[in-house]
């Protein structure tokens, strides 16, 4: 079983906390200690935003973190060895890398993937690679066991998602807002709709992100989900603490923290 998998095993009813951060924001020695210090403050697995010069799902504060990176020079092999260097600490939380397909394409299916998997990667997001277009990147994927999670929006008919789900693996990712990411504040009921009818699609957990910020709203998508990603927040802390590397690790952990103690409080 996939790290991925023995976590949400794991878990059982508990919910799952995702956490993302942009490779290299604000600086590249930063990295895999914000990495270190978000799992010791209760996120269950990471998401390492892959720089990239037009991340067009991205609303402004994400958009502004890869920017940053890329002005310190941050390359896909550089987020292999921020991720092999967190692997010397850490063998058990899962690491999803989140990117765009832009360089994948450039660096090979092939090589990517092999080179995923000795840095120790666990899946991958690619957020403009559509499910129809993804068989010979899945299969490169596939042959090194890593899962590729593919997202699912307010507006995905129930014919389209179906498919969705059928070729996720590792868990699904529901995008709960219309818009970028960062852009409003998550409709519950909305959620709440939309778990149950793909709890009957797949039997992959459900993760909820975009529009997670803080204890109140984890708990509210939390309640009808197996989980959420929180994201823009993160990055949010990291960009107004940016000159002090202390200062992002304390103001990480401790909205980590409020969003793991709000998500606990669910299941009792």
């Amino acid at each position: 079983m996939s790290r991925l998998g023995t976590k949400f095993a794991a878990l059982q009813i508990k919910k799952a906390l995702l956490a993302y951060l942009v490779a290299g924001d604000p600086d590249k020695e930063i990295t895999v200690d914000l990495m270190h210090a978000m799992v010791a403050s209760g996120a269950d697995a990471i998401e390492l935003g892959v720089p990239f010069s037009d991340p067009e799902a991205e609303g402004p504060v994400i958009q502004l973190a890869h920017e940053r990176a890329l002005a310190n020079q941050v390359s896909l092999a550089d987020c292999f060895n921020m991720l092999a260097k967190f692997r010397e600490r850490d063998q058990q939380t899962p690491v999803i890398l989140m990117g765009y397909l832009n360089p994948i394409e450039s660096m090979g299916y092939d090589v990517f993937a092999e080179r995923s998997a000795a840095a120790g990667a666990d899946g991958m997001i690619i957020v403009n690679l559509p499910p129809e277009e993804a068989s010979e990147l899945s299969g490169s994927l596939q042959r090194h066991d890593l899962d590729l999670v593919f997202l699912l929006a307010p507006t995905t008919t129930d014919t389209r998602a179906e498919m969705i789900c059928d070729k996720s693996s590792g868990f699904v990712y529901y995008v709960s807002l219309k818009g970028t990411t960062g852009a409003a504040t998550i409709d519950v009921d909305d959620v709440a709709s939309k778990m149950s009818r793909f709890r009957l699609m797949s039997s992959l957990p459900v993760m909820v992100g975009f529009g997670i910020r803080d204890g109140e709203t984890a708990a509210g998508a939390g309640q009808h989900a197996d989980g959420v990603v929180v994201g823009s927040a993160i990055v949010d802390l990291v960009a107004k603490n940016a000159t002090d590397p202390a200062r992002i690790i304390e103001a990480v952990s401790s909205l980590i923290s409020e969003i793991r103690l709000a998500l606990d409080d669910l299941s009792g």
